[in-house]
């Protein structure tokens, strides 16, 4: 949140979030996830509307992880372009719509999936998105 700070306040974000786990895990390498994910539901908002973002978990004791979302009032995503988005480099806007390299969720999934955990998203075009991923739980990466 404070590395976010200036650009939840000038977007009017709204973050809500509940106490969150202690997991097992490289802590720079975590935020980076919890920072690109709240930073990418705060840009791509819809227009003349403030980004309301809900972080959440809940813990699977059958599979031993902590199941996150970050869920987000955007512009969501067509169904189409949910396993896309993953893939380094793959923009769905142009640089005029919306800055960026397109390297920034590749690289979420990429960390999560080194700490065991998967990540996906589910989606409806001009709803929101929600941003699903999974770290085991107390397993080092």
């Amino acid at each position: 949140m404070k590395n976010l700070r200036s650009l939840i306040e000038e977007n009017n974000a709204v973050i809500n979030y509940q106490s969150l786990p202690t997991v097992v895990g490289d802590y720079d390498q975590l935020r980076r996830v919890f920072q690109n994910l709240v930073g990418n539901a705060i840009k791509f908002r819809k227009r003349d509307i403030s980004p309301i973002i809900d972080i959440s978990v809940r813990e699977d004791k059958e599979i031993n992880e902590y199941i996150f979302s970050i869920s987000d009032n955007g512009i969501g995503i067509e169904e189409q372009y949910m396993e896309r988005i993953f893939v380094i480099f793959q923009r769905l806007h142009t640089m005029e719509s919306y800055k960026g390299t397109g390297i920034g969720l590749s690289v979420v999934k990429r960390i999560v999936e080194r700490h065991g955990g998967r990540i996906w998203v589910e989606s409806e075009p001009e709803v929101g998105s929600i941003f699903y991923f999974t770290i085991p739980i107390n397993v080092k990466p």
